[in-house]
């Protein structure tokens, strides 16, 4: 292992917020004192309304965790599950059909909300058994009412209301171990269908309840690890969410194993050495990652995406929000094939497609930033100026079928790449990176809209062939991106000559891309002892792709100084506005890759 100093469990410390609680006890304790005070400070109608708790799930909280561990401790007087009064799973189903398609990656987008899921007569009937458990002067027999579950909050509105977060890679590694999706009987249903299921559907609908319900949240109680809750109050939890928001911070990363995957990140990063390799780190994506929020002795962990949702102009900027609404435009993630195999052949929708076909406001541009190569480091990149698509399209077809391997080499161009290279990728580009290469993927953020075109003749680590997607590929592969066009207008080489775009003393400011149909621009500094960095009227997304260490440092004193290391990503708020990264070890140039949405600024 190495000594490395990558930082797997970045929080940001908000402990002048307010503070934390962590086990059941202690919430249920939290929990009973808060139901206290609103009692004995309600009077008429309201005194009936104190004595109801409403727990608003994500859905993937586990219930029964719940069932056994909370509530015995609040000994209710009544406890309903919210989810037996929503509708039944196959009318679920039938109303959703079109949203998660017959598709094993793919669905469309849904515009749904959780109340849509919930006959009016349903609520109805809850509430007549709350009002039934509560004597004529709104009095529990022995202890609270509770409703929890997904649309807990629709049943009981005026409740004390805690609402159980967790991260969306911890429900993706629950729906791997065989947990089902919201409304449905599916424990040994394909992980893939499921995850699509919540990404397409569960987690729209559930995230625009949250936004709705962020200024009413009394606790917010974070649910991640099994038998280990953790609570905050719903002011110390806002509090803390706004203060991430005007300052640097890093998310937490998670890494996954690739039938590709490599070597690199599990010697550099200090991974589980037991796992055989590590394809995908996430250290940027604010829709999968998380955020950890520091309240002095107890952490709290929750999906990044709740800041971008509740502290939208202060993290993105208004300009940037004005674009792209509630979601965050940029993503950075880690691909190593270093002694892995290449990524499969791939092309990304334009954006006409992304949009008719699944309800996506915008496609996924991107770019493989080399970050660090070995001499056999290659990208296939647009085609080659002797084929045709339809020639393309029919070696595709023969090996999809089995009949032969797909003669990459002949219809795709193969250029190869070392350390700092920038090979910028516009959508409907054919493309994948080869094996041997640690790649900075920067891209636009609208999840894996991946067209995958031909995968070496591998299978999955399920040991299913993988999703191979040529019916969607095919009207998306330009053919104008050619050999000449890659070399002209998609490789960035280090040794290039380019305009220093700073006159700051000892730095060396430049444009490495992205492709002028790309809405991210990036720019890498280089310097000795210290740079200056405007936000550009954007949320920008960093990574030190060179050096040690670096000091993200306030201007103005709005922010206490943080420490990045070798290959982590962070974020700077669009409200920054000025920042300062200054070289902690003297005596080597350091290098920090920038991205932020091109023209932001009015």
């Amino acid at each position: 292992m190495s000594d490395s100093t990558y930082t797997l469990r970045p929080a940001i410390d908000v402990r002048s917020h307010g503070t934390a609680v962590v086990g059941f006890s202690s919430i249920a304790e939290q929990l009973q004192e808060a139901m206290r005070r609103r009692c004995s400070e309600a009077e008429g109608n309201d005194a009936t309304l104190s004595q109801v708790l409403a727990i608003e799930c994500y859905p993937g909280t586990d219930y029964e965790e719940l069932r056994e561990q909370l509530l015995p401790r609040l000994n209710p007087s009544l406890a309903l599950c919210a989810d037996d009064f929503a509708w039944d799973a196959p009318r679920v189903q039938e109303r959703i059909k079109d949203t998660v398609t017959d598709d094993r990656i793919f669905g469309v987008m849904s515009h749904y909300r959780v109340r849509d899921f919930y006959d009016e007569s349903e609520v109805e009937r809850a509430r007549g058994l709350i009002a039934h458990a509560l004597d004529a002067d709104g009095e529990a027999a022995h202890g609270p009412v509770v409703v929890y579950g997904v649309g807990a909050s629709l049943i009981a509105p005026d409740a004390l209301l805690v609402y159980s977060d967790l991260t969306r890679w911890e429900i993706t590694l629950r729906f791997r171990a065989g947990m089902r999706n919201w409304k449905t009987d599916n424990a040994d249903e394909d992980p893939l269908r499921k995850i699509k299921r919540g990404y397409f559907f569960e987690w729209r609908i559930a995230d625009r309840l949250k936004r709705d319900l962020h200024r009413r949240i009394d606790f917010l109680m974070e649910t991640n690890v099994p038998g280990e809750p953790r609570m905050v109050d719903g002011d110390a939890y806002r509090a803390g969410l706004a203060a991430a928001a005007r300052r640097p911070f890093r998310l937490v990363p998670y890494f996954d194993e690739s039938v590709w995957g490599g070597q690199w990140m599990k010697e550099r990063f200090n991974l589980d050495p037991a796992k055989p390799n590590y394809g995908w780190s996430f250290d940027g994506v604010p829709e999968e990652n998380s955020i950890i929020l520091s309240y002095g002795g107890a952490e709290v962990e929750i999906p990044a995406i709740n800041m971008v949702l509740n502290e939208s102009d202060s993290l993105l900027g208004a300009m940037v929000r004005a674009r792209y609404g509630t979601e965050f435009p940029i993503r950075f993630d880690f691909l190593d094939t270093v002694g892995g195999g290449n990524l499969s052949l791939q092309v990304h929708p334009r954006t006409e497609y992304i949009q008719d076909a699944f309800g996506m406001p915008y496609t996924q541009d991107e770019s493989y930033y080399i970050l660090d190569a070995t001499d056999e480091s290659c990208v296939y990149l647009g085609v080659r100026d002797d084929t045709t698509k339809e020639a393309l399209l029919a070696d595709l077809g023969a090996a999809q079928r089995g009949e032969a391997p797909f003669p990459a080499e002949r219809h795709v161009n193969v250029f190869p790449v070392k350390k700092h290279d920038h090979v910028l990728i516009p959508a409907g580009t054919i493309h994948c990176s080869g094996a041997g290469t640690v790649v900075l993927e920067i891209s636009a953020t609208p999840y894996n809209f991946t067209f995958k075109l031909w995968d070496w003749g591998r299978m999955g680590l399920d040991g299913r062939p993988r999703p191979i997607n040529i019916a969607h590929g095919a009207p998306n592969i330009m053919m104008d991106r050619d050999t000449g066009f890659c070399e002209r207008e998609l490789l960035t080489r280090v040794d290039d000559e380019r305009e220093n775009l700073s006159n700051q003393p000892g730095v060396f400011t430049e444009s490495t891309g992205l492709h002028g149909l790309e809405p991210i621009e990036t720019r890498r500094h280089w310097f000795d002892d210290r740079v200056a960095v405007e936000c550009h009227g954007s949320v920008n997304m960093l990574n030190l792709v060179e050096g040690e260490e670096v000091e993200v440092r306030s201007l103005d004193g709005s922010f206490d100084p943080m420490t990045v290391h070798y290959a982590e990503t962070f974020i700077v708020p669009e409200s920054v506005g000025r920042y300062l990264l200054v070289n902690k070890r003297p005596g080597g140039r350091v290098a920090v890759l920038q991205a932020y949405v091109r023209g932001a600024r009015a």
